[in-house]
């Protein structure tokens, strides 16, 4: 067993079983949304691990979850500890990347002065052989995913946010020495999976059978279209020779929690050597998809299933273009807020901002191929994304501007300056109608949307 004790890691990854089992108690209430985690007599390595490390086994009553990918269980131990337990898939050779890339991450952070930008839920230890680790749980804290349905992730937050990716850009550097000379195992260098470039010429059959017919739809989209394909060699190419630095790689609002008012970055699994552009457009991207997102429920409230499939089908060309672009103005200032608390941490190299424009683009395909797993049809919104995605790979050097990821004196421009055809005409589609075996809201929040790579 590993063990360590810096202030490190987190969690947001987890198993999701149909049943909820704490929601909002009020109509005014955040959103919490969380789940019944697995039946720990399944998962024997949870409590040995908690006995360990001293903490005691989880109590059974009010056990939980964190909605994703990987089963996880958040709780009171016999002894009084609130802690969180996530465990990782291993490889098929036997080999535990994620594991060994989360505690690459644990060793590097672990000099992180007190007051550090970057803040992580403490890790408390790890049992490598089990591939389960252990951390002090925040109780009561949101998901950044969450926060943003809410309507909470503003300014200030990303501007936070800013800052805790530009210190995690210099760890190792901060402190005079190679990341790769960091204490504990070593950091990863292999390129990042996402884009699969091999995906791009075909989708290999044997991947079919767990993929839905609409994320099928997606990536046909991608591979149809050759200047897209060649757009993402380029980005590919531009990232080998950009300067690395280590970086989260797998960057979305869900990795983000927020609890009594601060944020903390989670989740660490993909750490590793990488262009720092690729953590920056992420972000950009998350909220590019939110701008997607509000042309089809641009007033931001909840809708119910039948509303959501509903929105947006009996809008013309002109409304779309309209709606999406509000959303776009809306979200730019958070888009800013967030460049400059990266600056205020970190000088970026001079093509960062353009490099990052292209990894947004990226992340708009990456999210709609995400949202597609539950659907049989591609839905309107995930073809907007597409447009405004193949927008940004195809011209980055022009979005950057536009995208307020420029010099410091440009974060003073108005956001009521944006243009409005930031949103392409070709961007945003006029919606067909929905196909009548799709059986889930043609809507999905990117709340909603699942986690795992490659898509």
């Amino acid at each position: 067993m590993t063990t360590t004790t810096s202030t490190t890691a987190a969690p947001t990854e987890a198993v999701a079983t149909a049943s909820t089992v704490a929601t909002a108690s009020t109509a005014d209430a955040p959103a919490l949304i969380r789940f019944r985690p697995t039946g720990l007599d399944t998962a024997p390595e949870v409590n040995a691990l908690l006995e360990r490390l001293g903490l005691g086994p989880f109590a059974p009553d009010g056990l939980t979850a964190f909605g994703g990918r990987n089963d996880n269980w958040a709780g009171t131990t016999t002894l009084g500890r609130q802690v969180f337990v996530k465990t990782v898939a291993r490889a098929p050779d036997g080999s535990r990347p994620e594991i060994d890339r989360a505690l690459a991450f644990e060793a590097s952070a672990a000099r992180l002065p007190a007051g550090s930008p970057l803040r992580t839920p403490e890790h408390l230890g790890t049992d490598r052989e089990s591939a389960v680790s252990a951390f002090r749980l925040l109780p009561g804290s949101r998901s950044g995913s969450e926060v943003a349905l809410d309507g909470d992730f503003d300014e200030a937050l990303c501007r936070e946010a800013g800052r805790a990716v530009a210190t995690l850009h210099t760890l190792g550097t901060a402190f005079g020495e190679d990341p790769d000379a960091a204490s504990g195992p070593a950091i990863d260098t292999a390129e990042a999976p996402l884009p699969p470039m091999r995906w791009l010429r075909a989708f290999p059959w044997s991947e079919v059978q767990d993929r839905s017919m609409a994320q099928i739809a997606a990536w046909k989209l991608v591979q149809d279209d050759t200047e897209v394909v060649a757009a993402l060699h380029r980005l590919r190419e531009r990232e080998r020779t950009a300067p690395h630095t280590p970086a989260h790689c797998d960057l979305r609002f869900d990795q983000f929690l927020v609890h009594d008012g601060q944020l903390y970055l989670c989740d660490w699994e993909e750490f590793r050597l990488a262009d720092p552009a690729r953590d920056v457009g992420a972000f950009v991207g998350e909220w590019l998809f939110q701008a997607t997102y509000s042309v089809f429920a641009p007033t931001g409230e909840p809708t119910t299933a039948k509303d959501a499939v509903a929105l947006g089908f009996d809008l013309s060309h002109e409304e779309i273009v309209e709606r999406g672009a509000a959303g776009l103005r809306h979200h730019i200032p958070r888009i800013a807020a967030f460049w400059q608390g990266y600056t205020e941490c970190r000088t970026p190299d001079p093509e960062l901002a353009e490099r990052a424009v292209g990894f947004a683009g990226w992340h708009l395909y990456d999210r709609l191929i995400a949202t597609a797993q539950a659907h049989a049809v591609l839905n309107p919104v995930a073809r907007a994304a597409a447009g405004i995605g193949r927008t940004l790979l195809l011209n980055p050097a022009g979005a950057v501007a536009t995208l307020r990821l420029a010099d410091l004196a440009d974060l003073a421009v108005p956001h009521s300056a944006v243009p409005h055809a930031a949103v392409p005409h070709p961007a945003v589609p006029h919606p067909a109608v929905p196909h009548p075996a799709v059986p889930h809201p043609a809507v999905p929040h990117p709340a909603d949307v699942p986690s795992g790579s490659p898509r």
